[in-house]
């Protein structure tokens, strides 16, 4: 599966200094406004230790870990939604990622310029999801002028609950027009929150809860620059446990996904797969013949592999659970 994660936020917020700390990709990160026009881009490996294990047990020659790519999009001002900055280029980026990664400065720095002059997290966070969430709005006063009586009555409730400065991630009714309409405010979302010190206050972590996201606290100044370290000077500098394992691993459980291994001595491969994907559909992301051939499956979970456990036979309506190890048995 190809995933990819957007890193979105006001202008100068720290959005570029976390893309290359990630991804370890030389990008722009001078500071004005609008530095990054165009998307940069970046494939970053999802931490696993089962991989590791794995791959050291059966002696592989090759270890291929899960991916998900990075996205660092354009800042975004107030007017957005209706092309100020560049608001119509960031909006239609966010509009083909699969999740958000919302940065939110917290820390003050009279040299760094903030587009709106004051540190105030909260009033950043509304002023994003205002220009996502009025965004939502022109999409769905598109469809629903073109829309049948059916169709309508569910437009209507959802511009209500947009209306009311809610993300469409929170609405209630879930259906497949909702999915099919791909609204901004519908993606999973985290927060990373930009700051100097370990704290934030009451009102942003309520502000936070209140969307139904998480939030995760780094320093990206620092991580950017431990980022050019390796582990081992990491440890030898005495410099503090990266956060940057923590974003990539959350990003991917945000999104619903799950990991299942295949191994062996040519090579342990993590593989990325929706929850509750059963087993002829997970073959197919192995090789698109294998779910069309599909027979069985021997399953069996990563510890109880290392532990010699024997694999049991499932069929096709096996769910894959996160962890587990397949062997896939075609016609």
């Amino acid at each position: 599966m190809s995933l990819s994660v957007g890193i979105v936020g006001l202008a100068n917020v720290g959005k570029s200094t976390l893309f290359e700390a990630l991804t370890k990709k030389q990008v722009n990160i001078s500071n004005y406004p609008f530095c990054t026009i165009e998307p940069n881009v970046g494939i970053v490996e999802v931490p696993d230790e089962r991989a590791d294990k794995l791959a050291a047990a059966f002696n592989s020659v090759k270890k291929i870990p899960a991916i998900v790519k990075f996205v660092d999009i354009a800042g975004l001002v107030r007017g957005a939604n209706k092309g100020e900055g560049l608001g119509n280029q960031f909006l239609a980026s966010i509009r083909e990622m699969d999740a958000i990664l919302f940065v939110v400065r917290c820390f003050e720095n009279v040299e760094i310029i903030h587009v709106e002059k004051t540190i105030d997290p909260v009033r950043d966070i509304d002023i994003v999801n205002t220009e996502l969430i009025l965004k939502d709005l022109e999409t769905v006063d598109r469809r629903t002028q073109k829309a049948e009586e059916k169709e309508k009555e569910f437009l209507l409730k959802l511009k209500v609950w947009l209306g009311q400065g809610n993300p469409a991630r929170q609405f209630a009714e879930r259906d497949e027009l909702l999915k099919e309409l791909q609204l901004l405010t519908d993606k999973p979302a985290i927060f990373v929150l930009n700051s100097n010190t370990p704290d934030i206050s009451p009102e942003l972590k309520k502000k936070i809860k209140e969307l139904n996201s998480e939030y995760i606290i780094a320093n990206l100044r620092d991580e950017f620059d431990a980022s050019k370290f390796t582990e081992d000077d990491k440890k030898e500098l005495g410099l503090g446990e990266s956060k940057l394992g923590e974003i990539v691993s959350k990003s991917y459980k945000t999104l619903g996904l799950i990991t299942f291994f295949t191994t062996g001595l040519d090579e342990t491969r993590a593989w990325t797969i929706k929850q509750g994907a059963l087993a002829p559909q997970v073959a197919g992301v192995i090789h698109t013949d294998f779910e069309k051939k599909f027979i069985c499956a021997l399953v069996i979970n990563w510890e109880k592999l290392l532990n010699k456990e024997l694999p049991q036979t499932q069929g096709k309506e096996y769910a894959v659970q996160d962890g587990d190890v397949l062997e896939i048995k075609h016609g």
